[in-house]
């Protein structure tokens, strides 16, 4: 089995095994802490694992209505109207930015994906991300959701980032929080924990080192959320699929949105969370220095 001999995020050679996640493989930067799987998955451990890779095609309207959110933050970074979202899956978010009046792009590695996304009027590229495909500096706006923690190149990858983007243009991403109270409490039976699927678990420092190191600045950071059905599926007690019109979460998030006091309370839980340090997700919007 070939082995990483230097930390992904920093290149720090001091790599010590994290007792109690040897199943998975993960080891630690004694350097800067980020903690990520030791062994290299080889592209045929990859292909069998991803051949029945499948996608949850339940789209909440309040997933939707997240969306909007989240490009609302977008809007002081629009000059060229370029988004580009890279593992953007069957294309929901860029459908809603679509809709909004972005220039969209996306990138997916399974031809069903493109063909599905093409249809829907992205301009697709198959497999990783390649500048090589797009003017440099050309896209103001780079989306990546749940996919860095797949990859155990974050530094390639964020560099291809930094090519693409023009000066001032925003990265936002999100990503599992390692520090979240779960795997705090759950550890090696969370189940976001998983290889080969899984490589690189990141926290607020570990993330925000990554992108310093390519050259953006940080201009905001939060870790947000707690997953009941998360915490039930970890330990094999849930009753509905992760993502569904069933599960837990999703009915706590319509409670939650008909009524403002529980609103109130969900965003000073959020506040809480990232304070701390401690929610499920991990959400970043960096600036191209």
């Amino acid at each position: 089995m070939t082995k990483h001999t230097e930390c992904t995020v920093c290149g720090g050679t001091r790599l010590r095994p994290m007792s109690g996640y040897e199943r998975f493989h993960l080891g630690q930067c004694a350097r800067c802490g980020f903690v990520f799987a030791l062994a290299i998955p080889t592209l045929e451990e990859l292909e069998r694992h991803y051949q029945g890779y499948g996608r949850n095609d339940y789209l909440s309207p309040l997933t939707i209505a997240a969306y909007h959110k989240v490009l609302d933050s977008f809007e002081p970074y629009r000059k060229t109207n370029r988004l580009i979202d890279v593992g953007c899956g069957i294309g929901y978010f860029l459908e809603v930015a679509k809709e909004r009046g972005w220039e969209v792009h996306g990138t997916e590695f399974t031809d069903k994906a493109v063909e599905i996304c093409t249809a829907k009027g992205i301009s697709m590229r198959k497999g990783p991300l390649d500048p090589a495909n797009y003017p440099e500096g050309s896209f103001d706006v780079i989306t990546s959701f749940e996919v860095i923690e797949h990859i155990n190149n974050p530094r390639e990858e964020l560099s291809y980032f930094n090519t693409l983007l023009r000066k001032g243009g925003l990265v936002y991403l999100t990503t599992p929080n390692f520090n979240s109270l779960e795997r705090l409490y759950l550890k090696d039976r969370y189940n976001v924990i998983a290889y080969p699927e899984h490589l690189s678990y990141y926290t607020p420092s570990t993330l925000t080192r990554v992108f310093k190191g390519a050259g953006f600045k940080r201009k905001s950071v939060q870790t947000t959320g707690i997953s009941l059905s998360r915490f039930k599926s970890s330990q094999g007690k849930a009753t509905a699929k992760l993502i569904s019109a069933e599960s837990d979460d999703e009915r706590l998030r319509q409670q939650i949105s008909s009524n403002p006091m529980l609103g109130i309370a969900k965003d000073a839980v959020n506040a809480t969370l990232t304070l701390f340090g401690v929610g499920n997700s991990l959400k970043g919007w960096f600036v191209k220095a």
